[in-house]
């Protein structure tokens, strides 16, 4: 690398201030036919994998001619691909210049004369036997060289030294003729380094690249504080055009030069980089590990070096080197908590002054970007004008730095300690990255996404199942760079709930400003609904929530999802809704700071949520147990009531205590499918327990001709339970899946979700395919998306219907039984209906008939029963 004449002279010769000068590239010969086409050239790589490269090395002694000159006739040499001359006592100064030139091998032209800098001694610290020396000149394959050295006193000793990097002495170890001990070529081996929060780029190690470690039986030596701070950027000088498979022989001449010629312990950079993009492994001690360097004369013991091959004076380096640049900064940084777009502070390990003329003395701080040119730090060109114009650009190309965990659950995250939840994980981080740069973060559990918000967002949630994980936050920068904070350990462990069943009550009415503003949710718009400490429900131990919802007056097709406020919305969705039509769906939603968000795709819709329970954790509620499918009533058939649709202000009273399995005494609630069928007007039915005053609540909402079911989950005070219609006539269907008593002989409730775990239009659980008239799809659910695989009675799936082909209905029902009569969801064509099921696991998966037509489903789950 060409440099200026440094303005001082007191440059201190101590290990941690030494510099690498540079590889001055190629001498300006003609560049061959193939020169940077990808073909095969002179020095290029044989394999991908070179293995140890023994290179050749020869010396030519230098005459003085007398008159303060010396120097070497033109003549035939040995093949040699680099050049550099040295002379005995390093301290000497070589006021004159030194000026070299070779032989083309190929075309036998000679290259222009070009100037060689004397390097700066202790630049490797204090080395016993270290030699003054010049800096390299990659030449290309050449067979013939000149030297000509004028101005000033001659050093003793001066001698041109010739390196052939996978010469003769190379092929001869491979053929098998070279007496060389094998393991006097293997890699020094490090313990793995700290993690990064940006990706480890791909490394063309030493042992790739043909380095002969037999140079180096010294060991490396790591940063006095174990920490690089900056990043020093450099190239190795002349623009001469190389083909990027000439590379790895370029850094092999580069570390036979740095070692044999300069009397370092190693090559000086700790990285290099070509023109196609190629990252090099430079001084031995592990990529990942903090590597004491030669490269930038003074900072060397806070900082890495990164060298590019070729010359940037006049043209800048391609979009490929500076991406490689930008990747491998960042890991740098990115082990150390750096942000390679911020700046950093170093002490200077040498008095000196820089390329601009900004002093530094020894033992002093100074401010430096982290991605600093070499010049920034010594008085030197080097990594040229255009290369350095550049590095702004570098900089803004890495991934969101400094990027942590901070918090969880509102509790500051402590490293090396594994911290505990229930399920609910609120994750809050931070960057020093501007927003503005970022395009996304996505909250991972297990190196899975499960939730993703904006690049403005600084916090994210998700329900975690029991067990232990690791939970981190990925980031990705609107220029595509990735990186990912260091894992954060996360126990969860799910409390047991019970439910507690209470008379059905209207919270939320977005028409009257019930619970909420009174005003439709317009697109892209989320309500939130308080709920601990409200009609009566605890203020605390609330664990879900179990709220019919319904979706009115919708202005356009949209969609609704229900989910616990400090979480992250998911996939998942509740209400699926035309324009003006009105639809009801139960729903389980888990309870994490005491309210609950109701979100609207789009258009504006009225929402309405009437409460009919909760689950508490411990065992003072009642536990759930099993029955069915089964169906308990039927007014077109005279089924547990007379046959007869019901009359507007009507009311049937079905009994459930003591029928169809269900205990005559001790049960709380019964969990129905009710289905609305045949209906003469557009009503609403509401489903309460016998032996109290009906509320506003309603559970089915219908037009004329419509069929629409719906879950309930309604308290049973006297053994019965009440059906009223509000106008019109009316058939009813009841199901009945399961009942809640008294005691923990049930399961316990445990939420989870909500997540989606089928979409047939994806092939997401099942295969990719709408379930054809007759079909039946399988979904395993047990041991999938924290579902335990054993000791699981039943699931909570929130199933929609979508782009059926004909008027039909869908039963859920448990794998392992046989299909009763009872149906979940019923809709017409192009219809999309929802339904929550409460469906029992009998062998671990849960099965979905479509009778007719074809129909594609989702299942989104929000939680499970377990003993």
């Amino acid at each position: 690398m060409k440099l200026n004449r440094v303005r001082g002279t007191a440059l201190a010769a101590v290990l941690g201030a030494a510099a690498v000068l540079g590889v001055q590239a190629t001498a300006g010969a003609e560049p061959g036919a193939d020169a940077g086409t990808g073909r095969s050239t002179a020095y290029s790589s044989k394999t991908k994998a070179r293995g140890p490269v023994a290179s050749e090395v020869h010396r030519l002694a230098l005459k003085a001619k007398g008159a303060g000159e010396a120097g070497l006739a033109r003549q035939d040499t040995e093949p040699f691909g680099l050049l550099g001359v040295s002379w005995t006592d390093p301290a000497a100064e070589v006021k004159g210049t030194i000026e070299a030139r070779a032989r083309d091998a190929r075309t036998g032209t000679w290259s222009r004369w070009i100037e060689l800098e004397p390097l700066k001694p202790g630049m490797d610290g204090p080395r016993p036997g270290a030699k003054g020396a010049t800096e390299p000149v990659w030449v290309g394959a050449s067979d013939g060289a000149e030297v000509r050295v004028k101005g000033g006193a001659i050093p003793a000793g001066m001698e041109l030294t010739l390196v052939d990097p996978g010469g003769k002495a190379d092929a001869a170890r491979r053929s098998g003729t070279l007496n060389a001990d094998p393991a006097a070529f293997a890699a020094t081996t490090a313990e793995p380094g700290p993690p990064s929060t940006a990706p480890k780029p791909a490394v063309v190690s030493r042992l790739e690249w043909g380095a002969d470690e037999s140079l180096n039986d010294e060991g490396p030596i790591y940063l006095p504080e174990g920490r690089v701070k900056a990043v020093f950027v450099h190239h190795t000088a002349d623009a001469q055009p190389y083909d990027c498979s000439q590379s790895a022989a370029i850094v092999q001449g580069i570390h036979v030069y740095h070692v044999k010629t300069n009397g370092w312990r190693d090559l000086g950079y700790n990285f290099l980089v070509d023109k196609c993009g190629t990252i090099f492994e430079g001084r031995q001690g592990g990529v990942d590990q903090p590597v004491l360097g030669a490269h930038t004369y003074g900072w060397n013991s806070e900082s890495a070096g990164i060298a590019v091959l070729g010359d940037y004076t006049s043209a800048g380096i391609t979009p490929a080197a500076q991406s490689a640049i930008a990747r491998i900064a960042a890991y740098k940084h990115g082990q150390y908590d750096g942000d390679m777009n911020g700046t950093t502070t170093l002490t200077a390990g040498a008095t000196q002054v820089n390329f601009s003329g900004k002093s530094f003395t020894a033992g002093q701080a100074y401010p430096f970007k982290a991605v600093s040119g070499h010049r920034d730090g010594f008085n030197t060109q080097c990594p040229g004008d255009r290369l350095y114009a550049q590095l702004d650009a570098v900089r803004a190309a890495g991934p969101a730095a400094q990027l942590k965990a901070t918090t969880m659950n509102g509790k500051p995250v402590q490293p090396g300690t594994v911290h505990q939840t229930t399920g609910a994980l609120s994750l809050e981080w931070s960057t020093s990255t501007p927003s503005d740069r970022l395009a996304k973060f996505e909250l991972l559990v297990d190196g899975s996404p499960v939730a993703t918000v904006p690049g403005s967002a600084r916090s994210a949630g998700a329900m975690l199942p029991d067990g232990s994980h690791q939970v981190e936050v990925r980031a990705t920068a609107l220029n595509g760079a990735v990186s990912t904070s260091l894992p954060v350990s996360v126990l969860a462990e799910a409390a047991p709930a019970t439910f507690v069943p209470v008379a059905p009550k209207r919270l939320m009415d977005t028409r009257e400003g019930l619970g909420v503003p009174k005003a439709q949710v317009g697109p892209g718009g989320t309500v939130t609904l308080p709920v601990a400490g409200v009609q009566g429900i605890p203020a605390t131990g609330v664990t879900s929530v179990v709220l019919n919802v319904t979706a009115t007056n919708p202005t356009e097709a949209s969609f609704v999802s229900v989910y616990p406020n400090g979480m992250t919305r998911t996939s998942a969705s509740n209400l699926n809704f035309t324009a003006g039509r009105t639809i009801p769906n139960l729903v389980v939603v888990p309870v994490v700071d005491g309210k609950v968000n109701f979100y609207n795709n789009q258009g504006r819709v009225d929402l309405i949520a009437d409460i009919t329970g909760y689950f508490a954790a411990g065992s003072t509620g009642s536990s759930h147990v099993n029955i069915g499918p089964k169906r308990l009533m039927d007014t077109r058939e005279g089924l547990g009531v007379p046959k007869a649709p019901v009359a507007g202000g009507g009311t049937v009273t079905l009994p459930v205590a003591g029928v169809q399995g269900v205990p005559a005494t001790g049960v709380t609630a019964v969990v129905l499918n009710v289905t609305a069928t045949n209906p003469t007007d557009s009503s609403f039915v509401s489903v309460y327990p016998s032996g109290t005053t009906r509320t506003s609540a309603s559970n089915l909402n219908f037009t004329a001709g419509q069929t629409i079911p719906n879950l309930v989950v309604v308290p049973v005070v006297d053994g019965k339970v009440n059906f009223y219609n509000n106008s019109g006539r009316v058939d009813l269907i009841a199901d009945i899946t399961g009942y809640f008593a008294e005691g923990s002989a049930g399961s316990s409730h445990f939420n989870i979700g909500p997540k989606r775990l089928m979409d047939t239009r994806e092939g997401l659980g099942v295969p990719k395919a709408p379930v054809a008239g007759g079909g039946t799809v399988t979904l395993p659910v047990a041991g999938v998306q924290g579902v335990p695989a054993t000791g699981v009675t039943a699931v909570v799936l929130n199933v929609t219907a979508t782009n059926p082909t004909d008027s039909s209905f869908v039963s859920v029902y448990p794998s392992g039984t046989t299909r009763t009569s009872a149906s979940n969801l019923n809709f017409t064509a192009g219809l999309t209906i929802p339904n929550l099921v409460v469906v029992p696991v009998v062998d671990g998966k849960v099965n979905f008939y479509n009778n007719s037509g074809r129909v594609d489903l989702i299942a989104d789950i929000t939680g499970y029963f377990a003993q």
